[in-house]
């Protein structure tokens, strides 16, 4: 009998210890070493590599790398894979097809491409005919009790607005004082026109505060940069969403269609004093546009995995850690033995090492109350385009996203860690502050109190609160001096260690985080 009860005895204990051992911090810690840190960031800043541009094939080679990882730990894909593809290509004006022509019934002219008029960047790929409807500054703001459109159908049509919006330098308007709203924005001009069914849209800068009329449109590499190769064009991630055709037109367009730049001006003087819409259909006028692009495409992949929490509730709602993985490639001309590949260790070989190593962490721990998705993101270096794409297209409800950690850059600096959007986030912050007593780290000021700057920011302005870990700008930041025999592994593993304690701390808590916008 005291066998038997030895024998209990010693199986409950061990019980406890295994559930002790998994709930216990340190068991995920410790899994978290400079020698790990090292291995993945030799791997990834590696010459193998060449720099990992987005796209190309050193950057898909890191993506492999990432998602073996996370295979080999047990992290979970997320809808059956551990990528999410971003599209990107590059767009340019296909000159020979493209054309502006307005008709009065009896003669029709053309107009010339750059000097006339230029094709804006979100303009589709396709040719329009119709009348023309001016619709003053294209603005529907019912919080301003003002619409352009109102009591005019533009259905079928090609409308011409101007740039900016009413009283656009005075501090009495109604529009935000003398700063611009985002009716002014072009992008919410052109969404505007095509709720109201136009068909094409014509941009006109607004005569009455700005002299400089010529139509800037966009620099497309066929107009300004002939000489340049379609390998050099600039790559954007490919909009899914349809437009219509839209160019920004100069003086002899508008001089064309009201008789005189002071008509147009007249015009706007009246909408802005009166706050009222003078949008009419211009008589016996018939537009021809037609803006052809050339597209090619391109694609590259943000690395996912998940660890699904397992409260009944808590399960529902997401912790994002996450780190770009990208950096800007190699000079393509170099002189005979000079190293010609920004091999980015420190950006971000480092902060993609510390998402991993976390995710070794949690994947040796009991699973958490909430859910855990770890991503690695694509061109950060070309425009923050992985982490924007990932919040246009969220793999996860925003809305159940309730904090993101993102590091970029952390091993270099000495002891000095700087936490970016610690005023805008301050219920993340106390957590580090608190947790960072057990580091060798000391938090210091920002020298840019600017939130962006990385993938975090995407997060931030769709009211995810989130904080970026980051050890400063040095010598050999974007350039080939940025090798992995610069980094402190030490430092990183203690950052990552850091990241971990405070996101263990969200994942298995039932706090909310708020965001400080003021």
């Amino acid at each position: 009998m005291k066998k038997m009860l030895i024998i209990v005895i010693s199986l409950l204990l061990l019980g406890f210890s295994n559930t002790y051992s998994q709930n216990n911090p340190n068991i995920g810690l410790e899994q978290i070493t400079p020698q790990l840190l090292k291995k993945h960031i030799d791997y990834l800043a590696s010459d193998e590599l060449k720099g990992r541009n987005t796209p190309s094939d050193g950057l898909d080679s890191a993506a492999v790398y990432i998602a073996n990882e996370f295979a080999m730990l047990g992290i979970e894909k997320v809808n059956g894979t551990y990528f999410q593809e971003i599209p990107l290509c590059t767009r340019d004006l296909d000159i020979e097809n493209s054309y502006f022509r307005i008709s009065d019934g009896k003669v029709k002219k053309e107009f010339k491409l750059k000097i006339d008029y230029n094709p804006l960047e979100m303009t589709d790929d396709r040719n329009v005919s119709s009348s023309i409807v001016f619709a003053g500054y294209g603005i529907t703001a019912p919080e301003y009790g003002y619409d352009d459109y109102k009591n005019i159908d533009v259905t079928g049509k090609i409308v011409l607005v101007m740039k900016h919006e009413p009283g656009e330098k005075e501090l009495s308007s109604v529009f935000n004082g003398d700063r611009d709203t985002d009716h002014a924005q072009l992008k919410v001009k052109l969404k505007n026109a095509q709720e109201h069914g136009a068909i094409g849209l014509l941009l006109v800068t607004d005569p009455l505060n700005h002299l400089l009329l010529s139509p800037q449109g966009h620099p497309w590499p066929s107009l300004f940069f002939k000489s340049m190769p379609s390998s050099k064009f600039p790559i954007n991630i490919c909009s899914q969403e349809k437009s219509i055709p839209a160019v920004q037109v100069g003086e002899e367009v508008i001089k064309y269609l009201f008789g005189s730049i002071d008509s147009l001006k007249c015009l706007q003087q009246e909408i802005d004093s009166t706050l009222t819409p003078m949008s009419f259909h211009l008589a016996n006028v018939n537009c021809d546009l037609s803006t052809k692009i050339k597209v090619n495409n391109y694609s590259a992949k943000n690395v996912v995995g998940i660890i699904k929490g397992t409260d009944k509730k808590l399960k529902n709602e997401l912790l994002v850690i996450g780190g770009h993985y990208d950096h800007v490639g190699f000079k393509e001309k170099s002189k005979q033995g000079e190293d010609s590949i920004f091999n980015g260790a420190d950006d971000n070989a480092s902060g993609t090492a510390g998402v991993m190593s976390i995710a070794k962490a949690f994947s040796k721990m009991k699973k958490p109350d909430r859910s855990v998705l770890f991503i690695l993101f694509a061109g950060e270096e070309k425009g923050l385009y992985g982490s924007k794409f990932y919040s246009n297209n969220p793999l996860f409800p925003l809305k159940e996203t309730i904090a993101m950690l993102n590091l970029d850059m952390i091993s270099r600096n000495g002891d000095t860690l700087q936490l970016i959007g610690e005023k805008e986030n301050p219920d993340l912050a106390m957590i580090v502050k608190k947790e960072i007593k057990n580091y060798p780290l000391t938090v210091v000021d920002s020298d840019d109190h600017y939130i962006g700057g990385s993938d975090h920011y995407n997060f931030y302005i769709n009211g995810v609160s989130s904080l970026f870990f980051f050890t400063g700008i040095h010598k050999d930041y974007h350039k080939v001096t940025d090798n992995p025999d610069s980094v402190d592994h030490m430092k990183a593993s203690n950052v990552s260690k850091l990241v971990f304690q405070t996101a263990w701390i969200i994942a298995n808590s039932k706090n909310y985080y708020k965001i400080n916008k003021n």
